[in-house]
């Protein structure tokens, strides 16, 4: 075990684990109370033409899927509200548009995309520097936002009808907190890739409401459990040998299934 947490890749792996558990715990929270499941999904797979741009202009991933993930949050919140667009048709669209796209800028660029792999199914063990300080502002930017933004969020969260009886601007704070989304997806990824990282805003969420319909509770409890994946996954990747993304993913759906057993006898008696 000694040797385990010798080595640096390992280091920089934990770190990010409890950055991304923070992260994708308070925007998976507001996710799946919202019902946005879907939503995450589109944005998370429309980045995908944003890592294809990046590698054809020769800049980095992060840039390209970020901008590509916030130019799909504000597209489908703009044309869902105004009416243009039904929400899952907006979903839809930037979706394949953003694999097709990715697909075209990957083929025209020259030569192969050695890392393309490790962003479409997650290579935490290849976590650098630059994830990390990404990860780290974004963790204390969130933590931050929902502390001064608490009861904004809760009453939006539960009751738009309520919040706008409050005088809170519910449009706006929704596209910061679309916003947000595609930014935690962004710095998932590299944890457990584009296939798989609308798994880190669900998951750990629906096991931690099984447990309480408290917001903060929500978000304490699935912190717990994306970090159990995490640690659980990088453990299981480093003795066995098999992909870190995959079996995080693997573990959390083990995690939420016992709870739903435990929970469901409770509630039996």
């Amino acid at each position: 075990m000694s040797e385990f947490f010798s080595y640096t890749f390992i280091i920089n792996a934990l770190i990010i684990s409890v950055l991304c558990s923070i992260s994708s715990a308070l925007i998976g929270s507001w996710v799946v109370i919202k019902r946005k499941v879907l939503i995450s999904g589109g944005i998370t797979h429309a980045s995908f033409g944003g890592i294809g741009l990046a590698y054809l202009l020769g800049l980095s991933p992060i840039i390209g899927s970020a901008a590509f993930a916030v130019a799909t949050a504000v597209g489908i919140e703009m044309l869902s509200n105004k009416g243009k667009l039904r929400e899952d048709s907006a979903i839809g669209m930037f979706w394949s548009v953003g694999m097709a796209l990715g697909i075209l800028f990957i083929s025209l660029s020259d030569g192969y995309a050695p890392d393309l792999l490790g962003y479409l199914f997650g290579s935490i063990l290849a976590t650098n520097t630059v994830d990390i300080i990404s990860s780290a502002i974004l963790s204390v930017f969130l933590i931050i936002w929902f502390i001064i933004n608490y009861r904004k969020i809760l009453f939006i969260a539960f009751d738009e009808q309520y919040a706008v009886s409050q005088h809170i601007n519910v449009r706006t704070h929704n596209m910061i907190l679309m916003i947000l989304t595609a930014l935690t997806i962004v710095i998932s990824i590299r944890i457990v890739g584009i296939v798989l990282v609308i798994s880190m805003l669900c998951i750990g969420q629906s096991a931690a409401n099984n447990v309480t319909h408290n917001l903060k509770g929500i978000i304490l409890y699935s912190f717990l459990f994306n970090m159990i994946a995490c640690i659980g996954g990088i453990l299981l990747s480093w003795w066995i040998n098999i992909p870190s993304g995959a079996t995080i993913i693997i573990i959390l759906t083990l995690i939420y299934s016992i709870i739903a057993l435990a929970t469901g006898k409770k509630q039996s008696r």
